[in-house]
């Protein structure tokens, strides 16, 4: 029962694979906490595609694993960065996504949020950004769905300041039919974020974001926050409305952020709950019951292998992600569209599958050995 993984310098260190998983069931739903998982998409493994033409994605397989985080009882963050939005999958294949999760999440009364951005253009002025947003927004609003205004690559090039951000932001506030959730996407996920509500100084980008909100608290349901700086999310939901909640997205540091403190706490919607889900359920179930160090002794193990997927350079965690689905039997191949499944190495991937079997998060810890075993095979490792 070893297996013999690469390590970065070129050796191999034996590992003894667990043989029985974690031990979790499905409950009631949250009552302490709204926590969304965003969900990554299953490529076709069988389409003749490559990475300068739109998305081959198999539907089925990509529902069924909807299907599986709501029967787990989290909510479904849809077409977010998770599911490669802008790196791989175009807004056609993501609105076709937006349509098809809605329909789904309706048919079993799972909870779902979809991304509203722009990139069905790659540039253009602020009225065409604006229009592009629009377009977007009325998509997701007519499936059913909760939006999410995520943060635009067009707009960080054409804005010129804090002004344009609080004109583009106030005239989608307005107009949007329910309450919204605001995405702050820092840099290190997507690069050409770089100084995103008019400035690199984070201390006077805040204060815009918060302007925005302010103007318009009642179409603000919350904010979702990637800049994986705890203490910048707890300074920044400090200084929030009442009633408009926050979102962790701070894949290094969302235990101690869902957990809270006297002063308050952070909701969540995660890429890391799409392998972890139903490891991420169980603890926020106990944290329902008052038990806060219950809920830090199930989640706080499981940083070291969310901190390794979204190592730097952070916005290829995807790929780690769906390595991780494959291995737990969740989609039957590893394929990725855009041939993102080439963006880490090797040993990159055996640590992350001794970290993830270690927490016990493999249904079937032998499938995922024999999954690891043929991966090592195909790069030349010997068993």
């Amino acid at each position: 029962m070893t297996i013999h993984l690469p390590a970065p310098d070129g050796s191999l260190r034996a590992y003894e694979p667990r043989t029985e998983p974690f031990a979790l069931t499905q409950g009631a739903p949250f009552t302490s906490r709204t926590v969304f998982s965003a969900a990554h998409v299953v490529a076709d493994p069988f389409a003749d595609t490559n990475p300068d033409v739109p998305a081959a994605v198999d539907w089925d397989a990509t529902l069924a694993f909807r299907r599986h985080l709501w029967s787990h009882g989290l909510g479904v963050a849809e077409a977010m960065d998770t599911a490669q939005r802008g790196m791989g999958l175009d807004w056609a294949g993501a609105a076709e996504l937006i349509r098809r999760s809605a329909a789904e999440a309706r048919a079993v009364g799972g909870r779902i949020a979809c991304g509203v951005g722009t990139d069905q253009i790659t540039g253009g002025t602020l009225a065409e950004i604006r229009a592009a947003y629009e377009e977007q927004l009325a998509l997701v609003e007519e499936s059913g769905a909760q939006a999410i205004l995520m943060a635009s690559r067009a707009l960080a090039a054409a804005a010129s300041g804090p002004e344009d951000y609080l004109d583009v932001y106030g005239h989608l506030l307005r107009q949007a039919a329910e309450p919204v959730v605001l995405h702050w996407l820092g840099p290190m996920f997507d690069p050409a974020l770089e100084g995103y509500w008019g400035s690199t100084d984070l201390d006077a980008a805040t204060d815009t974001f918060l302007e925005v909100i302010a103007a318009h608290p009642d179409k603000v349901d919350g904010i979702k926050v990637s800049l994986l700086d705890a203490q910048r999310e707890v300074d920044l939901r400090r200084r929030l409305p009442q009633g408009v909640r926050c979102y962790t997205g701070d894949d290094f540091n969302y235990p101690e952020l869902i957990a809270g403190d006297e002063q308050g706490f952070s909701h969540a919607l995660l890429g890391i709950f799409d392998p972890l889900g139903p490891l991420a359920a169980e603890a926020v179930r106990v944290l329902d019951t008052g038990d806060t160090d219950g809920f830090r002794r199930l989640l706080d193990p499981t940083v070291e292998l969310s901190r390794h997927l979204f190592q730097t350079p952070t916005r290829f965690y995807k790929t780690g992600v769906v390595f991780l689905a494959w291995l737990a039997g969740h989609q039957s191949h590893f394929t990725m569209v855009g041939g993102l499944q080439s963006a880490r190495s090797l040993p990159h991937f055996a640590r992350a599958y001794e970290l993830a079997d270690g927490l016990g998060l493999f249904p079937d810890p032998k499938l995922a050995e024999d999954r690891m075993k043929t991966l090592l095979a195909l790069y030349g490792v010997n068993q």
